[in-house]
């Protein structure tokens, strides 16, 4: 016990020192495995199997298919028909621009499943467009990123394929569906505060609701929703894996952005395609690195560790998962969301599993609390992505995101006690 205890301690403590010395966290976590590893006599030709046969599964396929389809979607003219699609529904709203950054980055979620591509898609036209209707600029960036967070709940999700590995047998068609009422429940509390804000503030509204303008605007952006549709019933159907799923929506994306929407140029694939795989080969990287680092935690026992350290504190279901929380609130603040997602997984897991909680909804509370951390000082990366579009300071946004973290704490909780939030739709259509 106590050479094991050494050896975690010696596991994290060297890869903390690496990520705070600035080293990218994908080889902190190598670096520390190996260390790790030599510490007690493991060889390091261990390490770097497990490294191997944590990239070769068929099934983390789906990613870099997902991310590249991502990609061609942001560039092919979607974001705006979304927009407007967006601003036909929910224009009428007090603070209506408000409302159309959320319901936007809710149907941008089916496109890209990242918040640091939601907030630079949507907050690149939003955020200005919001300045000159005359919101606060920080309020416009607050919204956009809180909204972001939408985004990797709303399937196709590249973060859920991520926790379908590291969990292990759990369902990713379940996952898909699990994630939408989620999303849903997330914006409805986002707009209940910026109506708020909006009659506080006396912020505008839009044009009155029209059948005619929707209309329109919907079949405008059913070319691209339609790469939705394709991956997710098809998943859910069965007719095809997430694999299979995500390689047809590549397909998919390019003939809507080439030839129906025609914003793609030949000559833009290239651009498009290296920006895609410098974002693939980070996520592969850290995939590997993180089998080896999960590999080591199950081989220490840290999950029991941890869960014993749960429950020496309180025996309470409720108090450990408000404990759960915190932790992951906490390591979002300084970590990458995929390595917290491959690494967090294997050690928490069993510990929700004992207090009852079907893995489907450990994941959207998994994924709230580090979207959360996406948005969150010091490390935050949407925030200073919000921050670089908006002009506005990482700190004074902080401040403005104050309400919005509140907002979000509500939301979690919710999902985290409420779990028909998660488990109604993957029960009702996958029975």
């Amino acid at each position: 016990m106590a050479a094991n205890l050494d050896a975690v301690l010696i596991l994290l403590g060297v890869f903390f020192v690496l990520v705070a010395l600035g080293v990218h966290i994908a080889y902190a976590v190598l670096f520390a495995s190996m260390v790790t590893s030599i510490y007690i006599g493991i060889p390091a030709a261990a390490v770097v199997q497990n490294l191997v046969k944590g990239v070769n599964i068929y099934s983390l396929m789906a990613v870099p298919f997902f991310i590249l389809a991502g990609e061609i979607m942001m560039q092919g003219g979607i974001t705006d028909r979304l927009i407007r699609l967006s601003q036909s529904l929910v224009g009428w709203i007090a603070g209506s621009l408000a409302h159309v950054d959320i319901v936007a980055c809710l149907f941008f979620g089916a496109i890209s499943g990242s918040s640091a591509a939601g907030t630079s898609a949507i907050g690149g036209m939003m955020i200005p467009h919001m300045k000159k209707a005359g919101y606060d600029v920080d309020f416009a960036a607050s919204v956009t990123m809180a909204a972001s967070v939408e985004c990797m709940l709303i399937p196709p999700s590249h973060n859920m394929v991520l926790f379908a590995l590291a969990a292990g047998n759990v369902s990713i068609a379940r996952l898909f569906l699990g994630g939408i009422v989620p999303g849903i429940v997330l914006a409805m509390v986002l707009g209940v505060y910026c109506y708020y804000v909006a009659k506080k503030r006396n912020y505008p509204r839009g044009d009155n609701f029209k059948a005619s303008v929707a209309g329109k605007c919907f079949r405008e952006s059913i070319p691209g929703l339609a790469a939705v549709l394709i991956v997710v019933v098809g998943v859910i159907g069965g007719m095809f894996t997430a694999t299979e799923a995500a390689a047809i929506a590549v397909f998919y994306s390019l003939i809507v952005g080439i030839f129906i929407y025609r914003e793609i140029k030949f000559k833009d694939l290239y651009g498009i395609f290296v920006k895609a795989l410098k974002t693939i080969s980070i996520v592969l990287i850290l995939t590997g690195s993180s089998a080896c680092f999960s590999w080591l935690i199950a081989y220490l026992n840290v999950p029991v560790f941890v869960s014993n350290f749960l429950f020496s504190i309180s025996s309470n279901r409720i108090v450990v998962l408000l404990l759960i929380n915190l932790i992951l609130i906490f390591c979002g603040m300084i970590m990458d969301m995929a390595a917290l997602i491959l690494i967090t997984t294997p050690i928490l897991l069993p510990i929700v599993l004992k207090l009852g909680m079907d893995p489907i909804q450990f994941c959207q509370v998994l994924i709230i609390n580090l979207g959360m951390g996406l948005i969150t000082p010091p490390v935050g990366g949407t925030l200073f992505i919000g921050s670089a579009i908006s002009g506005v300071s990482v700190e004074k946004l902080t401040v403005s995101m104050l309400p919005f973290y509140g907002m979000m704490i509500v939301a979690l909780l919710i999902v985290t006690f409420v779990p028909e939030i998660s488990l109604y739709l993957p029960n009702l259509l996958m029975r």
